[in-house]
């Protein structure tokens, strides 16, 4: 009997940052009915899953991710109605709702924190991380904020410091006061009784600290650019302790019927794999994979990045794989126009689940923005490395048409980050009716993923093309082969493959060529930047390809 899949292993996921996405009220600002109007193109897509950025009340310090009530919805994106209606609508054409779950801060403005930092001696004063000032004053210790400058800021009402490891307004719980923790299960039940189908968990490697607040030791490998890269973050993320909660939210998962978790770890193999967990003591279905992001784009790098990572995985553990997202530079920013198509083969070909990011579809690029239109506190904080690090340029208006804000919001309207220059041109409605677009690669390349087994659930394994600047690998699922050969180069490549590969045909090409009926695999030409995805016949060994 073949094996049994769950929804989260054969789907693609599509994250949409809803700020971004569309604007249905005409304040510059995407909501949840805008959304809702672009339900069909989601489907379009053949996408399985729809992960929200944030949409709960926030004062947007970092847009949502500072959250000021984990059981609604912020007015800017609408209603708890109109959520409904969504997740309705979602469901109704048979993909799922993963919602952000952000465990590790709040907002300044939660309750809980008001009453948190009235005083020393409240039902809530110990549920954020509070520490007196060092002897004869100043920080509690060395540790340091993602977004610039101390992990610390002194509130005159206690005469104390909080912690917070982002923004100052996004002050840190304490998961060592169990009460939190039963206040974060309540807020997942909640979500889960309303019907979603999943958390996408902010940050989940960073829940417990230190409980000796010690001073993190300085990074030896410190390049002098990034102030918070000066620390090696031993106490401050990754404490085995984290184990244990993530292990509790687990078992709430699987006490509903098909529920998953996705979380945002940026860590090496090694580590990554623990957040799986083990059969007796499971944690996250898919701890995030993001390695790729920061791989050079290189044929041979990115073969060992994923053998190594495809050889690290634990017995039943599935795989995952990220090449953008709302805090990363776009991936046609990255690795270029031309490469695009190829990196987008890649994610969707390899084995596991992958994750895409809104735009990536049409190519969108990153938008160089003035200072006076930076929104994101990580540039605004570090002005010095904001084209490092700004997060605004990948989160601009997701573009519809070559109308006036590119149909994210009505003429007339200034969206809340400018629209790219290029939108007359790089859009849904022109990639739509072009069946050499990048769009158009994308459904077919989708829809040949949902058709065949064998590059949605089927096994990896990468083969020698014998070629600079190539990386081939087989996905196969019972008697069904496919080869992917993707061509890193911007000039031709011929290819001389293992022996046993048999002939084939070509299914799909980046370049949007039309399939071929037969190919001689062992004399096979790729054009530049060229990827394809070829259905093998049977070898001589009637199985897998000789080694090569």
């Amino acid at each position: 009997m073949s094996r049994a899949y769950a929804w989260w292993q054969r789907e693609i996921i599509y994250q949409i940052y809803p700020r971004s996405f569309q604007d249905s009220n005409g304040d510059g600002v995407g909501d949840l009915r805008g959304i809702l109007s672009r339900v069909d193109y989601l489907t379009s897509l053949n996408v399985g899953a729809i992960w929200l950025s944030p949409i709960y009340p926030s004062p947007m310090h970092d847009f949502g991710y500072d959250v000021a009530d984990y059981c609604a919805i912020d007015p800017r994106f609408g209603t708890m109605a109109d959520f409904n209606e969504l997740l309705v609508e979602i469901h109704r054409r048979g993909m799922r709702l993963i919602v952000d779950l952000v465990p590790n801060h709040t907002s300044d403005e939660h309750p809980w924190f008001v009453e948190s930092r009235r005083d020393g001696d409240n039902a809530k004063s110990d549920w954020y991380i509070w520490r007196d000032p060092a002897p004869g004053g100043g920080l509690p210790n060395n540790w340091l904020s993602h977004f610039g400058g101390p992990a610390w800021t002194f509130d005159e009402r206690r005469g104390q410091y909080y912690m917070h490891q982002f923004a100052r307004q996004q002050p840190e719980l304490n998961y060592r006061n169990p009460e939190v923790f039963e206040a974060l299960l309540e807020v997942m039940r909640f979500w889960l009784d309303r019907g979603v189908d999943g958390f996408r968990v902010d940050v989940i490697s960073l829940l417990l600290k230190d409980p000796l607040f010690r001073d993190e030791p300085p990074n030896p490998a410190w390049d002098g650019v990034r102030q918070y890269a000066s620390l090696r973050h031993i106490h401050t993320g990754n404490l085995p302790e984290v184990h244990g909660l993530i292990r509790r939210m687990r078992a709430l998962l699987d006490s509903r019927d098909a529920r998953m978790m996705v979380g945002e770890v940026y860590l090496p193999n090694a580590e990554l794999m623990r957040f799986y967990g083990g059969p007796e003591a499971p944690e996250c279905h898919l701890p995030f994979n993001f390695q790729l992001i920061s791989t050079p784009w290189q044929a041979g790098e990115v073969r060992a990045k994923v053998d190594a990572y495809e050889a690290a995985l634990p017995p039943g553990a599935w795989p995952n794989w990220v090449l953008g997202n709302h805090d990363q530079h776009r991936l046609a920013t990255r690795v270029g126009l031309a490469q695009a198509r190829v990196a987008t083969m890649l994610l969707l070909t390899l084995r596991g689940t992958p994750t895409c990011y809104y735009g990536d579809e049409i190519g969108l690029r990153d938008v160089a923005l003035p200072r006076e239109c930076w929104r994101d506190p990580v540039a605004i904080n570090q002005p010095q490395i904001a084209h490092l690090l700004g997060r605004d340029p990948e989160r601009t208006p997701m573009q519809w048409d070559s109308s006036a804000n590119a149909g994210f919001a009505a003429a007339g309207v200034l969206p809340w980050l400018p629209v790219a220059g290029d939108h007359r041109t790089v859009n849904v409605a022109a990639e739509s009716a072009d069946p050499q677009s990048i769009l158009s690669f994308f459904r077919a390349l989708t829809a040949l993923r949902r058709s065949e087994p064998a590059l949605g659930v089927g096994a990896y394994r990468s083969i020698d093309a014998v070629a600079d600047d190539v990386y081939a690998y087989l996905r196969s699922d019972g008697e069904s082969r496919l080869l992917v050969v993707l061509n890193f180069a911007g000039g031709t490549r011929r290819l001389t493959l293992p022996r046993g590969l048999g002939d084939s045909r070509i299914l799909l090409s980046t370049t949007c060529r039309l399939p071929e009926e037969a190919v001689v695999v062992d004399r096979l030409q790729l054009g530049p930047d060229e990827g394809i995805v070829l259905r093998l016949a049977e070898g001589p060994s009637g199985g897998a390809p000789s080694p090569a």
